[in-house]
């Protein structure tokens, strides 16, 4: 995260990152909130993903998710 945060501020790009949403961290709560971030997203549900045939895995994702935006 301090990564992410850091170039963003260097060479002022956008970053969007897609995170586990673990809002009692110390990186999120140094790097993502108090106006660090533009936008925070927290998506419902738990995410599940494919194989490359679309083949639905077994199981979701065992944490919430969220998407974080650098501008």
């Amino acid at each position: 995260m301090r990564k992410a945060y850091e170039e963003h501020k260097r060479l002022g790009v956008v970053v969007v990152l897609l995170i586990p949403a673990r809002t009692d961290t110390a990186y999120f709560q140094d790097f993502i909130l108090y106006g660090k971030a533009a936008e925070v997203r927290f998506l419902r549900g738990r995410l599940k993903f494919t194989d490359e045939d679309g083949t639905p895995a077994q199981a979701a994702a065992p944490f919430p998710s969220a998407i974080i935006v650098y501008r």
